[in-house]
């Protein structure tokens, strides 16, 4: 199949009369520690990766959006009569051009616009914060506004959490954002402060996918965010970031069962990002395997986000030749794993682990080899077959 820039400019050219202008692509990525953190102003420590979704478009004189997708089909959207409505995936086009303010009474265009994406839909790649973001420099673009990744960040996040309704916390968007290619982004939530961290090259991280799917607005998701901001509320604190490893043996004697161990799994994901981006910069390859296999087990025992094929698919990994060590990745509730392996290694640990998943689960998994990349840009020349 061809790469999605390739897709998305033929399906314009099918689309569409008359030639595009400008091309966007936007990254999705992978969380290599640091789950459910972010919306406590925790740690986390993601790469961008090299799998994108592209929109190549063209400006409109009017202020309507007209868009189609690869995956489904096509809509119109109107910039001054923003309202919730199908298809589904649209809603964070409406949503981006909510929170960027494009609706009645603001400047911008209108624009055609074609999209496709090779960031696998509902496997905890940020399929969704990379629409996001490409969708806002479109908006930007067309309007002739400049802003910087974290400003955009912070608008798609907002499309995310108050028009489609998923309480998300900053990492997606700012690590389709601002990531830097070959190094993975040390975030503080808090702050929204990054450190850039060359990722050696004697690792490959692989990204695992189950095969098996969520939705998180219809998840626990939001339940467990929930918990979370409850528990800080308890404790009178501003967020879980505030409780710091010191505190926790206490705060847990407060805090019944089940808002505990969402707790303690916040406080000490926490410690385990800091201590791989150390792992990282020293390159002690086993000791950040070490560190994510811990977060795994954290979160399927403490925060409860893992599931049977996640579990299986980790193990499996993590009794394979040349694997430092395995977690869930994003949100979990169903989804991918990611392997931090070998290099020279990589061929065959997917070849084997593929192959026993596939007999443990009769579920047909995927593997995706990541090279840490670039944040979401304007391209100037739009890819054609």
């Amino acid at each position: 199949m061809p790469r999605a820039d390739i897709r998305s400019a033929d399906l314009f050219s099918e689309t569409f009369t008359g030639s595009p202008t400008r091309a966007v692509r936007s990254p999705g990525r992978v969380n290599l520690l640091g789950d459910h953190t972010d919306y406590n102003e925790g740690f986390v420590l993601p790469i961008a990766i090299d799998r994108d979704t592209h929109i190549t478009f063209r400006t409109r004189t009017d202020r309507a959006i007209h868009l189609t997708s690869e995956h489904g089909g096509s809509v119109v959207v109107e910039l001054d009569q923003l309202e919730h409505g199908d298809p589904a995936w649209a809603e964070y086009v409406r949503g981006v051009a909510w929170a960027l303010g494009s609706g009645a009474g603001h400047g911008g265009s209108g624009w055609d616009g074609a999209v496709a994406t090779d960031v696998p839909i509902g496997a905890g790649l940020s399929s969704s914060a990379s629409f996001e973001v490409a969708v806002g420099l479109v908006l930007d673009h067309v309007a002739g506004v400049e802003r910087t990744p974290t400003e955009m960040a912070v608008i798609a996040q907002r499309a995310e959490n108050d028009w489609v309704g998923m309480e998300c916390g900053i990492m997606d968007q700012l690590s389709v954002a601002a990531a830097r290619r070959g190094r993975a982004m040390l975030l503080d939530c808090r702050d929204l402060s990054m450190d850039h961290i060359p990722v050696p090259d004697d690792v490959a991280f692989v990204v695992l996918d189950t095969g098996t799917r969520r939705q998180l607005t219809e998840s626990a998701y939001n339940e467990r965010r929930a918990t979370c901001e409850q528990a800080a509320a308890s404790l009178g604190v501003r967020s879980l970031r505030s409780v710091s490893i010191d505190d926790l043996s206490g705060a847990l004697a407060t805090l019944d069962e089940v808002p505990g161990r969402r707790v303690r799994h916040v406080v000490t994901e926490n410690r385990r990002v800091l201590a791989a981006a150390d792992a990282l910069r020293s390159n002690d390859l086993q000791a950040l395997g070490s560190i994510m296999t811990e977060s795994h087990v954290s979160l399927r025992d403490d925060f409860e986000s893992s599931t049977p094929s996640l579990d299986t698919m980790v193990e499996i990994a993590n009794t394979t030749t040349g694997c430092f060590g395995a977690r869930v990745t994003g949100a979990g509730f169903g989804g991918a794993a990611v392997a931090a392996v070998d290099r020279s290694r990589v061929e065959p640990f997917v070849s084997e682990v593929l192959g026993r998943y596939r007999e443990a689960t009769r579920l047909e998994p995927r593997a995706h080899v990541c090279i840490p990349s670039d944040g979401a840009r304007v391209v100037e020349r739009p890819s054609v077959s």
